[in-house]
């Protein structure tokens, strides 16, 4: 039981804008208290002694809750997975992988989304301590920072097919 109620569920907000993936419990525990409702569903049951309830793929809250303004934490880790694991200069997908600085940090760059790219080790030593332009190196995409919504749908993963046009997949 334990198992099912640790399914991933995609929670929806009153105007299906996806807002987080919560357990299977926390989604019921919504749906009982009158607070979401079912969207989709897995054909798996939970039963209780009076009743029994389906265990939601999909919930959507009944109420609209304005959610303040997400941000995908900075990380080594996010860095690679935004770039899908692809040195952005060489465009290997075999690791193992660094992060590379666009702009030195001691030529003024910064740590952030635009400036940091996934590197493999060879391109990242190739490049050193130079610009892609004075390495005569070309980046395969141009770094941005992801929105909340590239988080679920790249960071979290996609655990149900149901998922796919809700998170702009399809």
């Amino acid at each position: 039981m334990d198992g099912v109620l640790s399914t991933r569920v995609l929670m929806l907000n009153r105007n299906y804008e996806p807002m987080s993936v919560v357990s299977a419990r926390k989604a019921i525990v919504l749906l009982y208290l009158g607070k979401a409702e079912i969207v989709e569903r897995y054909d798996l049951w939970v039963h209780s002694v009076s009743t029994q309830m389906p265990v939601p793929s999909i919930v959507r809250l009944v109420s609209y809750v304005r959610i303040p303004h997400r941000r995908v934490v900075l990380t080594r880790k996010n860095i690679i997975k935004r770039d899908n694991r692809q040195c952005q200069y060489c465009g290997t997908r075999t690791g193992p992988f660094t992060v590379d600085h666009v702009i030195p940090k001691d030529r003024g760059g910064t740590d952030s989304w635009e400036n940091l790219v996934c590197a493999c080790v060879r391109c990242n030593s190739r490049k050193g301590n130079r610009t892609p332009e004075e390495a005569g190196m070309r980046l395969l995409r141009r770094p941005k920072k992801p929105n909340h919504l590239f988080f679920i749908q790249h960071l979290i993963g996609v655990y149900d097919e149901r998922w796919k046009p809700y998170l702009f997949m399809n």
